[in-house]
């Protein structure tokens, strides 16, 4: 027989701290602490398993839960000594949601619940206030009715507001008994007119209709909306908590108040809240009196002239600080506490782990485990990878109103302001007169990376989280919002709408990159801060994590960041991002244009001298760490011009006429390039391409080495191989360029050729491949795309339907699809290592830099993750916790 219901109180409890899937986090927390012997209100759990009976059986509940729930309510009762709706001394109890992971302010509570014509006038009796007893009849109605009965919130401040104003008072503690009667009998009467019946009376009517409210509000939009933005599930359900009231608004002995253990905001060892007297839970967050603090330091640092509460209540202050030692030493973690004091006795209402700042969250892991009470490896385990984007980038003031326009897809973090502009071009011309910039979209091309490099951010209509314009602004630490469907560009009158507002080249619009919101105006922004407690916490990471961290970088600018941020090397560069500077793709174009072998050739030679010193660069800040080089990759029609200037551009430069380029445009169009000629098919068309790449690599080795320090051992990159014939082909040609290099310069080098995996076929081929290739990355991109046959450019306008049907839990280009990709590179890793049991496997994907998909890199056993500069510090993190993750699994 299934149990249903969990009770705790008089220091005793069903449940505990360890049973949060079950009673939720604060149920769980209740529990707990209610076993701790800790001045804990009686009452009981119902478990999240009826928030999944309830929704898998058409919004109906056990039929053995009434029951359960009658037999712990009795068990309350004789625990208080009160009998709920009685009508001398009646038990009144609040109704709370309690989900496993915290969602604050996200689902429904209700106070007071219990409350009638009738048990009001005993509660009036047997707290010998009347005043207490009507205030708390009122907020009951108020809080109910907007819960349950869908009678809005405003209704019944509109009421009381009038009142207040014929009075010509301002604060509610002014208000007499005989005026909350008569504001419940307005109340009462506006309830009748909204919902056609009178208020319920029946207090186990009251009762079930909050318990269904609770449910109920587990779908609610905002709470749905709060598990998509934090990944929680669906199925996982919300417990309810039924709890004895304790009551805060019962005179100047009374009080209620929220404090953390630690400063949530920066982490500081000093207790940290607020207290009201005479009031309830929802007036301390409500905003309607103003909170004070409950230290006298506190009060200090913000200096309030309102006295704090350890001068006010100071036995009861020290009771409290006494409490928050013991629950912080207990679940060795800073604690969000909820308490109550009812006639000068303490009671606490909830603990949970707080929410905190990236900032805080780092003091606090690094202080618990300087102070003994968890180790280095708890440590790295505290804090969240993804919370570091709040130190490497600027955020938004949340302090400042904001006029949000439109949202599109978070796709590279951080904030930025700037004038919009609509071209590359106009970017480059705008920031080189001193002006800030944000450049606006449909999508952007290698062509725009001028532009891209210059701007503050990027905004773009089409896309997804794995489109250029998302992974390069990652990789250059821009702010970026892409996919932003719900603004329309005009290029023709340089202006993009959204909704009824209309945005001009020169206004300037903010974007959060972090959210996806795009904001008219500029809104102030907080700027990054690397302290001692990051650089500790990634030492103690590095300490513990086996797998290897690279960067995706190929300028000089990208890889000293990432050697900045702790990178191992360079997992993969990008070589077609070179040939976009303006000295370059004059030549480039030339050599598209040429009409044979030699003609290339003679363009190609005019590239090496380029190519040799980027990679000698390159090699020359790694300092002896690996770099894979990916030969040239996307389709050449990328490189031609297209507008009539850079066509007449390439007329003057190369000597053929307008015409004749429009046409081998024409001649290199592809219906899909994604999946036509380009990666190894280029090399194996057009062999001299990969030859003059391949000269520069082993040329650029030799002369870093021969200055002296590590000897460079460049990987060579072969993309989007299927077949071992191919890989073969192109590796012959890469070996006879060494050999030829290192005769001409009498110099020899160690260097590794391998291949990058992003089709299917190479996946389950590869222990076929892995007798000649001597690693392999997997570009998850790419093998997201030909695995699920979806482009990662085009899928973002069906992508959120897909996860809100529950069809994808994640977006499966920025986190890996583990069941479907995750097993083509197991099947890979299993098969090339059987063949070649030291080839090093690696993913340079934009996944390479997602916590989850490094944690299941881990689990199959790769040499390394590769992710841009900017989150080379989140995969150090990641890979540690994935690292403990792993070896907690082998233990259980």
């Amino acid at each position: 027989m299934t149990k249903w219901v969990y009770t705790f109180g008089d220091g005793k409890a069903e449940g505990k701290s360890a049973m949060k899937n079950l009673l939720g986090g604060k149920g769980a927390n209740l529990a707990e602490m209610a076993g701790l012997g800790l001045p804990v209100p009686p009452g009981f759990t119902i478990t999240t398993e009826v928030c999944t009976y309830y929704y898998d059986h058409g919004q109906t509940y056990p039929s053995d839960l009434k029951d359960a729930v009658n037999t712990a309510l009795a068990g309350v009762e004789k625990i208080i000594g009160m009998k709920f709706g009685d009508a001398k001394s009646p038990l009144l109890v609040s109704v709370r949601s309690g989900a496993r992971a915290s969602m604050p302010g996200m689902m429904d509570t209700i106070l007071n619940l219990g409350l009638n014509d009738v048990t009001v006038e005993g509660l009036a009796a047997s707290s010998g206030d009347a005043r207490f007893a009507y205030d708390s009849y009122r907020r009951f109605i108020q809080m109910y009715s907007n819960v349950v009965l869908d009678v809005g919130h405003h209704n019944f401040e509109h009421i009381l507001q009038e009142l207040k104003d014929s009075r010509g008072i301002k604060l509610d503690t002014e208000l007499t008994a005989d005026d909350w009667k008569k504001i419940v009998k307005l109340f009462e009467a506006k309830v009748k007119d909204a919902t056609g019946k009178p208020f319920p009376q029946d207090v186990h009517d009251q009762l079930w209709g909050a318990i269904g409210a609770v449910f109920g509000s587990w779908m609610n939009q905002r709470a749905i909306t709060y598990r998509r933005l934090n990944d929680i599930p669906a199925n996982w359900g919300t417990a309810v908590n039924v709890q004895s009231m304790v009551f805060g608004n019962m005179g100047d002995d009374s009080a209620t108040g929220v404090a953390f253990t630690r400063d949530p905001s920066t982490g500081e060892n000093a207790f940290y809240g607020e207290y009201l007297v005479n009031a309830q839970g929802e007036d301390v967050v409500a905003g309607i009196r103003t909170p004070q603090n409950i230290s006298i330091v506190g009060k200090n640092k913000q200096k309030s002239t309102l006295p704090a509460m350890e001068e006010v209540m100071p036995a009861l202050y020290r009771e409290l600080n006494d409490i928050r030692d013991k629950l912080e030493r207990h679940y060795t973690d800073m604690q969000d506490m909820e308490f109550t004091i009812q006639k000068n006795k303490l009671w606490m209402l909830q603990t949970r782990n707080g929410k905190r700042t990236a900032k805080a969250a780092l003091k606090i892991a690094i202080d618990l485990a300087n102070e003994g009470l968890i180790s280095k490896k708890e440590a790295v385990g505290r804090v969240d990878p993804a919370q570091l984007d709040q130190l490497l980038h600027p955020t938004l003031d949340p302090k400042f109103k904001k006029t949000v326009l439109a949202r599109g897809l978070p796709a590279s973090p951080g904030a930025a302001s700037g004038q919009v502009v609509f071209s590359a071009d106009e970017a480059e011309a705008w920031v080189r007169e001193g002006k800030k910039v944000m450049l606006v979209r449909v999508e952007t091309s290698p062509e725009d990376i001028g532009g891209m490099h210059v701007a503050a951010g990027i905004l773009t209509t089409r896309g997804g989280m794995t489109s250029h314009a998302a992974v390069v602004a990652r990789g250059m630490g821009r702010a970026c919002v892409a996919g932003c469907g719900e603004i329309t560009v005009n290029y023709k009158t340089k202006s993009f709408s959204a909704g009824s507002t209309t945005v001009k080249e020169g206004d300037v619009i903010t974007i959060d990159g972090s959210t996806g919101e795009v904001m008219l105006g500029e809104v102030p922004m907080i700027q990054p801060e690397l302290t001692d407690d990051f650089a500790r916490l990634m030492e103690w990471a590095d300490t513990i994590r086996t797998m290897k961290v690279r960067a995706n970088a190929e300028t000089p600018l990208d890889a000293g960041m990432a050697r900045k941020f702790g990178c191992e090397g360079i997992g993969l560069c990008r070589t077609e991002h070179m040939f976009f500077d303006p000295k370059r793709i004059i030549s480039m174009r030339e050599m598209i244009l040429a009409k044979d072998e030699a003609g290339r050739r003679t363009a190609l030679a005019k590239l090496l001298p380029f190519q040799r010193d980027d990679f000698a660069e390159l090699f020359t800040i790694m300092a002896g760490l690996p770099v894979t080089i990916r030969l040239l990759d996307p389709p050449l029609h990328e490189f031609l011009p297209h507008t009539d200037a850079e066509i007449a551009e390439v007329v003057k430069a190369s000597g053929v006429d307008a015409e004749t380029v429009r046409a081998r445009g024409a001649q290199l169009h592809e219906y899909n390039p994604m999946l036509g000629h380009r990666g190894v098919r280029l090399g194996i068309t057009y062999p001299e391409i990969y030859e003059m790449q391949a000269q520069a690599i082993f040329e650029a080795a030799v002369a870093v080495t021969k200055k002296g320090g590590k000897p460079v051992v460049p990987e060579v990159m072969i993309p989007l191989v299927c077949t071992k014939a191919e890989f073969d082909l192109m590796k012959a040609a890469i070996d006879k360029m060494a050999q030829q290099v290192f005769k001409a310069t009498g110099t020899t080098l160690e260097y590794l050729v391998g291949t990058m995996i992003e089709l299917p076929r190479a996946a389950l081929q590869a222990g076929v491949i892995a007798e000649t290739a001597e690693f392999f990355s997997f570009g998850t991109n790419d093998l997201t795309q030909t695995t699920l046959g979806m482009s990662r450019d085009d899928s973002a306008g069906f992508l959120e339907v897909y996860r809100e049907k529950g069809i994808f839990e994640k977006d499966p280009f920025a986190s890996l699809d583990q069941t479907g990709v995750g097993e083509l590179i197991e099947i890979a890793v299993e098969r090339g290592k059987k063949t070649r049991p030291d080839v090093k496997t690696g993913i340079c994907g934009e996944h390479g830099g997602d916590p989850a998909s490094i944690m299941f890199c881990q689990k199959a056993g790769l040499s390394y993750v590769s992710c841009s500069p900017y989150r080379v510090p989140i995969a150090r993190l990641a890979a540690a916790q994935a690292a403990i993750g792993v070896e907690g699994d082998r233990t259980k």
